[in-house]
Formats: C-alpha cells, sequence, structure tokens
C-alpha cells in the first residue's frame, strides 16, 4: 500500500513538473546506416537467457578520435535454426552520425551467445582491447593497432567455463600495479536439461532466477605477461555467491582503490571494498547498498555511479524490476550509502517498468548529471496478463534540477524518448564530436536506437581523456577533478558499468556559462595527482601522467541547436 500511494504522489508532482525541457534527443537510427538487429535466439521454448541479452560498448577502437560502437548479441539457443549465424557487429564512425559495419574486417564478430562486454587496454600497448562475457565460453580480443583484433582467449586464460550466463564485467587495477586486472560476473550456470517450464496465470512465461542456485563470480589478475591468472579465491570473491546482473568498479569511499559494485538478481547485491592489495571484504549490507529502502532484495539490473549533487563523493543508480524503484543512492561518506530515490524523485516513472541500461549524464552542459533510464519488460507475453506495463515501452529521461531533485521530462525532450521498444543496454559518448553526450541503445529483438543530443543551448564543456605512464594506460580508476569559478565537478574513468555495457573512457563535464577552466587535478590509481591549471573550454584535452601538459586532442565550438 505504502509504493501504491507513493506512486500516486509522484504522479502528481510529474505532471506539473516541467512544460519545457532543455535537453532534446532526436532519434537519428536511420540515417545512420546502422543495421544491426538483435536476436535473443529464441524458438518459444522461453530460456533464461534469453531475457537478459544484451549489452554494447563505446569506444575509439581504431584511435581516430572519433567514438566506435560494438553491438552484442545473442545466438540461435536449441529449437532454433537459422541459415547464417547472427554475430556482434562492430561499426566504425565516419563523423556526422555515419557508421560502417567493420565486423568482419575487424575479426570481432563472435557467434557466442553475448550478454556484457567491457573495454580496456590490457597489455598497455596504446589501444583498447575487447572481453566479451557469453552464455558459454567468453571471448577476449587483442587490439592489434591496425584496425583489426586477434582472439586471445586462450593465451589468456580468461573463457570462464562452458556452462555459465554471463553478466557484465570490468576492468580495473586490484592491486595498484600499472596493469588491468578483469572481474567477470556471472549470472548463473545452466545446461538444456536445467531449462524449467514456467506457468502464471496459465500462460507460459520465463523462469526467474530463483529456479536456479546463485553463483561466485571470478576475478583474474593481469600477470603483466598477456596472461591472467584466476584468484577468486585468494582475493576474497569465490566466498560469495550472487546471480550477477551489471556491474561497475569505482572508489567509493576515496581511499585510493577501487572497489566493485554488482547488482544481484532477487539476492543482496554485492559491494566489494578493496584493502588496496586486491583483497575484498563483502560490506553491501554495511554500507547501504545490498537492499533499498525498505530492506528488501531487489531484482536489480544495471549499476551507474556519478557525482549527482557535486560533493565530490560518487554516488550510485540501480535499476531493477517492475514493481520496484530504480533507486538512488547518495554516498554520505565514510564507506556508507543512503537510498535518497524518494526525496531525490529520482525513481520517477520507473516502478511499473523494468529498467536495466543507465546513465548519469549532463546532457545539458549546465553543470548537474541528469538520469537516462532504458526500459521494457523481460516477459514477451507481459501484455496478456498486465495492463499496467507492456513488454515494449518508452525509455526515460530525468533532468537533474541542482537541487538535490530531478524531473521526469521524457515528454518534453524530442522524439528520441517516443520509440516503444523493450531495451536492455545503454551507452552515452559524444558521436559527433560536437561537445554534448549522445545515446546508443540496443533493443531486444530490434534494431538498436541512436540518439543525437539536439539541446538547445550555448552551453560550453570540456572532455578529458587519460593517459597514463606509470598506471594503467587508459587511466581506469583515476578520478577527475574539475573547478571553473564556483563550479566543482568530479568524475572517475571507468571500464565497464550500466546494464553489461561500457562508454565514457573519455570523461565529459558541463560548464554552463563559463568559457574556461580554472584548474584539472587529476588522482591517478597509486595516489600520484597531476595538475593542469587555466584551460579554455569547448575542448577534448589528453591528459599524460607526469606531465602538466596538455595535448587539444579536437577543438569545436559551443553546442548548436
Amino acid at each position: 500500500m505504502l509504493i501504491v500511494a507513493v506512486a500516486g504522489i509522484v504522479a502528481l508532482l510529474e505532471r506539473g513538473a516541467c512544460g519545457q525541457s532543455p535537453i532534446l534527443l532526436r532519434d537519428v537510427t536511420d540515417r545512420t546506416g546502422i543495421t544491426f538487429q538483435h536476436t535473443d535466439g529464441g524458438s518459444g521454448r522461453r530460456y533464461i537467457m534469453e531475457t537478459v541479452t544484451a549489452g554494447l560498448a563505446l569506444f575509439d577502437y581504431d584511435l581516430d578520435g572519433d567514438i566506435d560502437i560494438y553491438f552484442l548479441n545473442g545466438a540461435p539457443l536449441r529449437g532454433t535454426e537459422v541459415e547464417k549465424p547472427p554475430t556482434n557487429a562492430l561499426y566504425r564512425n565516419d563523423g556526422n552520425f555515419r557508421f560502417t559495419d567493420v565486423t568482419e574486417e575487424a575479426g570481432v564478430g563472435d557467434t557466442g551467445y553475448g550478454l556484457g562486454v567491457a573495454v580496456g587496454d590490457y597489455d598497455n600497448d596504446g589501444d583498447p582491447d575487447i572481453y566479451v562475457n557469453n552464455f558459454g565460453p567468453n571471448v577476449f580480443y587483442r587490439n592489434n593497432g591496425d584496425g583489426t583484433f586477434t582472439d586471445v582467449t586462450r593465451q589468456t586464460g580468461t573463457d570462464n567455463g562452458p556452462s555459465k550466463v554471463g553478466a557484465g564485467a570490468c576492468f580495473l587495477d586490484m592491486d595498484g600495479d600499472g596493469d588491468l586486472d578483469l572481474y567477470v560476473s556471472s549470472y548463473l550456470n545452466f545446461s538444456y536439461d536445467d531449462h524449467v517450464r514456467n506457468m502464471y496465470h496459465g500462460f507460459h512465461v520465463y523462469p526467474g532466477p530463483a529456479h536456479y542456485l546463485p553463483i561466485p563470480d571470478t576475478l583474474y589478475r593481469n600477470n603483466g605477461d598477456g596472461t591472467f591468472t584466476d584468484v577468486s579465491v585468494p582475493s576474497g570473491i569465490a566466498a560469495h555467491a550472487g546471480r550477477g546482473m551489471g556491474m561497475i568498479c569505482a572508489d567509493y569511499d576515496n581511499d585510493g582503490d577501487t572497489d566493485i559494485f554488482v547488482n544481484n538478481d532477487s539476492t543482496p547485491d554485492f559491494l566489494f571494498q578493496n584493502d588496496g592489495k586486491g583483497r575484498f571484504e563483502e560490506v553491501g549490507l554495511l554500507a547501504g547498498f545490498a537492499y533499498d529502502m525498505y530492506g528488501d532484495e531487489q531484482a536489480s539490473m544495471g549499476v551507474e555511479c556519478g557525482d549527482y549533487n557535486n560533493d565530490g563523493l560518487l554516488d550510485f543508480y540501480k535499476t531493477s524490476y517492475q514493481d520496484e524503484w530504480a533507486s538512488l543512492y547518495k554516498n554520505l561518506g565514510g564507506g556508507l550509502l543512503e537510498d535518497v530515490t524518494l526525496p531525490s524523485r529520482a525513481g520517477q516513472g520507473t516502478l511499473q517498468h523494468v529498467t536495466w541500461g543507465i546513465g548519469m549524464v549532463d546532457f545539458d552542459n549546465d553543470g548537474d548529471r541528469d538520469i537516462f533510464v532504458a526500459c521494457g519488460h523481460l516477459l514477451d507475453n507481459i501484455d496478456e496478463f498486465c495492463d499496467v506495463t507492456s513488454y515494449r515501452v518508452r525509455n526515460l529521461l530525468l533532468l537533474n534540477m541542482g537541487n538535490g531533485r530531478f524531473v521526469n521530462v521524457s515528454d518534453q525532450s524530442g522524439d528520441g524518448l517516443l520509440p516503444k521498444l523493450s531495451s536492455r543496454g545503454a551507452a552515452f559518448g559524444d558521436l559527433d564530436n560536437d561537445g554534448d553526450i549522445d545515446v546508443v541503445v540496443v533493443n531486444s529483438r530490434s534494431r538498436p536506437t541512436i540518439l543525437r543530443n539536439d539541446s538547445p543551448n550555448d552551453h560550453h564543456w570540456i572532455q578529458i581523456q587519460l593517459q597514463g605512464t606509470k598506471s594503467n594506460r587508459d587511466g581506469i580508476g583515476a578520478q577527475v577533478t574539475v573547478v571553473a569559478g564556483d563550479l566543482r565537478q568530479m568524475d572517475e574513468v571507468h571500464s565497464g558499468r550500466s546494464y553489461q555495457s561500457h562508454f565514457g573512457t573519455r570523461l565529459h563535464f558541463g560548464l554552463a556559462a563559463r568559457r574556461r577552466v580554472d584548474r584539472i587535478e587529476v588522482r591517478w590509481v597509486g595516489g600520484r595527482r597531476d595538475v593542469v591549471e587555466n584551460v579554455p573550454a569547448d575542448q577534448v584535452l589528453t591528459i599524460v601522467e607526469g606531465s602538466t601538459q596538455v595535448a587539444a586532442v579536437d577543438t569545436v565550438g559551443p553546442a548548436g541547436p
């Protein structure tokens, strides 16, 4: 009854909240040249993994300054026959929202059952590598630096077994030794003999995770020679079994090392606190992350972090199932998180839907982070027995009002929020290098959605990419603080986030009317700090560890209409 009452109050607030949004997202899918079509591999038998595929990655695979797109795909399951096996797909960004399919020439067309993906330079050679988390053996692609990749799964020892249904994955430097380790989340073990035929009110529906036992995730230590060692047991990770979904690695307690957040489906969520040496203690309950504000387990899907209130601490947002709020956890400092979904109104529009991909992104460049939520039910026949939601629904956009509260502006923010699809992974990046953040969404059994940010303002911005020397080359785990007049913002570089996806290696900061940045401070993994001062806005900078000099990668004017 409490949830129903709160939902009614929130609905009233939404209806009178905002007449016109400062954010405008346009659907430009048809003009991009992207023809990717997602499949869940289903034959009508409703295997559980069909409901949870898939994620995507936004990254610059060929280092030409444009952000490219890598889509994960499902694969035929037992009972499904196809003439040509579907594959993952890599699309090269040719500029001006035009993309070319380079999957075959790049050699990344895995035909496995894709679920999660992370990108990171595991060998510190200057180009980004790809790890794909599958149902069945996982795949590790090394970037050759010439537009092609090599499958190094066997050499690295990271296939993670033949029967696991994968989930999110993240690269992180867990021990501060300068190379990237790998966390691989697992949803469950599955064999076709374990398949459960599930009925609900006379309808054949997908089985839920409760039909399967939780299992531990896997943590691989980078040996520095192109191989990895499974350290799940000595690190403390293997002592905890869950049903992993989305995940993110972030220094939530500001002690200089990287912690691990794992969303679990219908079991308590994990927060693995790092001791700085790559050993972890699970503190989800103590920190306030394991359960929601009511003390309930959630069917947690994706997880994202960002400093929504600009207090210098990373806050966390989790998506979830129908009749559960997508939830905002405010970082209180001292290793504590508080569920502030209701007072912040950050759950508006989410209660009746299943929610998946998530981004905490400053879409209008006003200096604070808005929230985009990908929605869509996992039961493909939910419309037959439920009249409050649907398999295909619209995605959501919540505007940060700058006072700790959010407003649902989905109805006022352009045709990009109109499509009704069953979305899964979502990723965010400046696809056209015009200074604002665009959106890519994977939709189950459909084409993706590509949204161009055409927000009508003249706000300024700065984007920063890091290059480690003693720390890992990508700067993953480094925190960047940007000060422009009275505006102070902080962000961190991550590899793997949202719902089983990857984006954001290039950090983005909106500056509103401020034309210069007074100070940029980088805290690298390992503790080194570099400071750059007096930088003009509206450019992409590369900051190299150990140097106060910056290189302008690209310079354009303020984002226009």
